[in-house]
């Protein structure tokens, strides 16, 4: 009766027009945030350097060919990188300064041996367990990381030889070893190791900071240390200025690295800018439903105060005001969320046919913002409906 009264023989055309814009507004919302944060996690936990990283060197010419300008970097120059507001990081890549061979050492495995060259790069720059990712003289053995070619090649060698191949994790568990040595070979050392992960974007193996150290300290033959390539971190919404740095400094960098930055950072910013406007239209339907319960208060100003002469207490005339504008939102983000897994099922498809394959679980980020919108809206009709009431009647 007292709904009937309050609500039912009103003009709806401000209701629908409000509904309409947050139906849109909460359905946009949860659908940016959800896939704002599936696009920055693209590519996590699938090789182990860290997100928005690549690995950049310089561009090699005929004029460096005759050594008439370096391809290494001075510090001078890793520090005006650094200094971009666009970069988060820069770090060197720092490669061995004496010989080192890498072999199998396993009972089970063919004898393989090759002469290589190892790298090392700043932990913070990788995505693998901290306390897997380090050495000491006393360690059984050096945790290293191998690229996946390097794995391609050895298992040409065991089909070669006639034995099975491997997969990443029986690779793991083979037994390697590191022969180190100086120029001369006067001075040699055997060091095991393990594989402890793998990696597309780097050619050579990695090995710790710590180990690095100790080969270019106890077997280098004294000569300056080059920095050939480096590290560096940008901001996620901004790769095409980090992309602009490198074509300007002749840099370069491996185009897989590129065209996911390239990619994550086109898509991020498009899904932010929705988000944008997927705010400021929660926000002003929001409003609008705020003017309009404030107008129905109005319109019902007879009706109210007949219905506190007869008895009915304040706080209880509140509270259907606050029930009935939380209901509608309530309806308007149900049915906002109920848009948006019909979205996801065509998005998460249309995402995997161009190549972009995120994760097609839900994120507890777009969940917690549409509880945060009705929070605040719900907020906003109690203290709305409690001043019109109080102060008006």
């Amino acid at each position: 009766m007292l709904n009937k009264l309050l609500f039912k023989n009103q003009d709806k055309k401000q209701l629908i027009i409000a509904v309409i814009g947050a139906f849109m507004g909460i359905t946009f919302l949860i659908t940016s945030i959800h896939y704002l944060i599936k696009v920055n996690e693209f590519g996590k936990g699938a090789d182990i350097l860290g997100p928005n990283t690549i690995i950049v060197q310089k561009r090699v010419s005929n004029s460096s060919t005759l050594n008439l300008t370096r391809t290494d970097f001075s510090e001078s120059e890793i520090e005006k990188i650094k200094a971009k507001s666009f970069i988060q990081d820069v770090k060197p890549v720092v490669a061995n300064n004496f010989d080192v061979s890498f072999e199998t050492a396993d009972p089970l495995v063919p004898r393989f041996r090759s002469d290589i060259f190892i790298q090392t790069v700043d932990p913070k720059f990788m995505d693998i367990k901290s306390d897997e990712w380090k050495w000491k003289e006393s360690d059984e053995f050096v945790p290293i990381i191998m690229p996946r070619d390097f794995l391609v090649m050895l298992n040409t060698f065991m089909s070669a030889s006639g034995i099975p191949q491997v997969s990443d994790d029986l690779a793991m568990d083979i037994k390697f070893k590191f022969t180190l040595s100086n120029k001369e070979n006067t001075k040699k050392e055997w060091v095991d190791a393990r594989i402890v992960g793998f990696t597309n974007e780097v050619a050579s193996l990695l090995v710790p900071e710590e180990f690095m150290t100790y080969g270019n300290t106890k077997y280098s033959d004294g000569n300056e240390q080059k920095i050939t390539q480096i590290m560096i971190s940008g901001e996620e919404s901004e790769f095409g200025l980090v992309e602009d740095l490198l074509s300007k400094r002749g840099l370069e960098s491996k185009n897989s690295q590129m065209v996911v930055g390239r990619l994550k950072s086109m898509v991020g910013t498009l899904f932010i800018v929705v988000l944008g406007i997927s705010i400021i239209a929660v926000f002003v339907s929001g409003l609008v439903l705020i003017q309009y319960m404030q107008l129905l208060m109005s319109r019902n100003a007879y009706e109210v105060r007949t219905l506190m002469r007869v008895g009915y207490h304040p706080k209880f005339i509140i509270k259907k005001f606050f029930i009935y504008f939380a209901k509608i939102f309530g309806i308007v983000t149900s049915m906002g969320l109920l848009m948006f897994f019909l979205f996801k099922f065509f998005l998460d498809d249309m995402f995997e046919s161009g190549g972009l394959y995120i994760d097609t679980g839900i994120t507890l980020g777009s969940i917690g913002a549409l509880c945060i919108a009705y929070l605040l809206f719900t907020m906003a009709s109690y203290f709305t409906a409690n001043k019109g009431i109080f102060n008006e009647y």
